[in-house]
């Protein structure tokens, strides 16, 4: 069996991420549930206040750099948790970094758009909440860029590219050292899939390891149709970086939590991230975790998981959001 490990030793990484984080036992909820339900925290990664999207830029930042590039260039909406990790992985790598993010410019900063002013983050706002509009304003910005000298390297929304999703067919691995330290087997890994970059590495590192549990992606900014295409488009990408292939069948993506859409709170996830508060002592957000969240309890309230099961819940941060 190929090892991820090996796989991964030919491309660079930039470590500023604090691995492993850790993993324990959600004490309350399977109390509840006669279910095992843990939570790895990876709102507890490196720099820049952490989540998921450290393990991504651990990659990204190491390429741009073997490129000889000397500005990041990142889109996002206007509390972009993305747009602050980069703001933060350019700052400490000595790189100039332009966010471009949707929204109209607020009269003040609050949230991550404080964080991306203070981390030193030129910010350009797009009144519009369409993000093909986004990614064209980010295009148009790196012509420009160019053209004054600089050496851009321009990342999609989420840093969803196959040298992102790295980061978490890196993390598959990481959390297959988990069990072994626990000495348990997850039956099942749920989580928010947004860009898809996180779901589409966690897919191809149980190709290669045939990690034998359910990889669940709870929607919280697309139908499923689209979110589970988005995933697989990118999970084939990035196999095929690495020499290996998935199959279909394991992308799994559940939009029953999205709601009217993409960063509009649900009750259910507002109840979910009071209880995770109140409950766990651990701060979740409105927009991803909190509706992951909502997907997590209702399966177990709907006895989705069958008794004794394992499940580990995968907190990809964003909790920064509570204070915008």
């Amino acid at each position: 069996m190929q090892t991820i490990e090996k796989l991964l030793a030919k491309f660079p990484r930039r470590r500023h991420s604090v691995l492993p984080t850790p993993v324990h036992e959600l004490d309350v909820l399977s109390g509840m549930y006669g279910r095992h339900v843990y939570c790895k925290r990876d709102d507890l990664t490196g720099i820049g206040f952490g989540g998921n999207k450290s393990r991504k830029l651990d990659f990204l930042v190491s390429d741009a750099l073997l490129r000889d590039c000397d500005t990041l260039l990142a889109v996002g909406a206007n509390q972009s948790n993305f747009c602050r990790m980069v703001a933060a992985y350019g700052s400490v790598n000595d790189m100039d970094v332009h966010l471009v993010l949707g929204g109209k410019e607020p009269a003040q900063a609050t949230g991550n758009l404080r964080l991306d002013l203070m981390l030193g983050a030129v910010c350009h706002h797009v009144d519009n909440s369409d993000w093909e509009v986004w990614e064209q304003e980010a295009r148009e910005l790196e012509s420009k860029l160019a053209r004054q000298g600089r050496r851009v390297y321009r990342m999609p929304v989420g840093g969803s590219t196959p040298v992102g999703a790295l980061g978490y067919v890196d993390a598959l691995s990481e959390i297959m050292d988990d069990e072994q330290r626990l000495g348990i087997r997850f039956d099942v890994i749920i989580f928010a899939s947004s860009s898809a970059g996180t779901q589409a590495g966690l897919v191809v590192g149980k190709a290669i390891t045939n990690w034998p549990g359910k990889i669940i992606g709870i929607s919280v900014a697309k139908e499923a149709a689209q979110q589970r295409k988005d995933v697989l488009a990118l999970a084939e990408h990035t196999a095929e970086m690495l020499e290996t292939t998935i199959d279909p069948g394991t992308v799994i993506v559940d939009d029953n939590y999205l709601g009217q859409g993409y960063a509009i709170p649900t009750t259910a996830c507002e109840n979910a991230v009071r209880l995770f508060a109140r409950k766990c002592g651990i701060f979740l957000d409105y927009v991803y975790t909190g509706k992951a969240a909502a997907g997590l309890l209702d399966y177990l309230n709907t006895g989705r998981f069958v008794p004794d099961s394992r499940i580990l819940f995968l907190h990809t941060g964003g909790n920064v959001e509570i204070f915008e």
